[in-house]
């Protein structure tokens, strides 16, 4: 049995991509509403071919899950905050232990384990700055797991849906990627 603390490498990775994959991939991130026949005629499948294929990146588990952005005022939260946690020690059992406490939190929106100064960026949703503390206090600073916190209140947050594609080539940049390409004989020259 691998041991806990390499069972990633141990793993098998996930089975390949190919173009059609990515693309169902990228026309997904984009839109997520889109209809099995939109998608199959954006990658050249029949709507048949298309689904199974949708239903199998879910399967796998290339596609995790969809879900819709809300506004925040409309489920009364008024505030939103980055609390950064640095642990008392670093053994497997506290970190774990913290970050399935963190995870059964309501005001939880997302969490990162994370190399650095401190160890997790926890990012929270409150109705206000009296919720914030009191959250700070009773479900951190209370845990016998937690050494430190800073609490960073968020302004505004902007942020993409959209994973970048890193396999190589990319799809739709090796076409660009030739077009862009110098001609023999030197740099391609522009007329205006």
């Amino acid at each position: 049995m691998a041991s806990q603390q390499n069972r990633m490498r141990n793993e098998p990775g996930p089975r390949p991509l190919d173009r059609i994959d990515r693309a169902l991939v990228a026309a997904l991130q984009e839109d997520v509403r889109r209809s099995n026949k939109e998608l199959a005629a954006r990658v050249g499948l029949s709507p048949s071919a298309c689904l199974e294929r949708v239903r199998r990146l879910h399967r796998e588990r290339v596609i995790r899950g969809a879900w819709a952005e809300i506004e925040p005022r409309a489920l009364g939260i008024g505030l939103e905050a980055m609390i950064a946690v640095r642990l008392a020690q670093h053994a497997r059992a506290g970190v774990e232990s913290f970050r399935a406490h963190v995870l059964g939190l309501r005001e939880v929106v997302a969490v990162h384990h994370v190399a650095g100064q401190v160890d997790f960026l926890v990012q929270v949703a409150v109705r206000d700055a009296g919720h914030l503390r009191d959250l700070a206090l009773d479900a951190f600073t209370s845990r016998p797991e937690v050494a430190r916190l800073e609490t960073s209140i968020i302004y505004q947050s902007t942020w993409s849906p959209r994973l970048p594609d890193f396999l190589d080539p990319p799809p739709a940049a090796a076409a660009s990627t030739r077009a862009l390409a110098p001609r023999r004989g030197g740099p391609r020259r522009h007329r205006r």
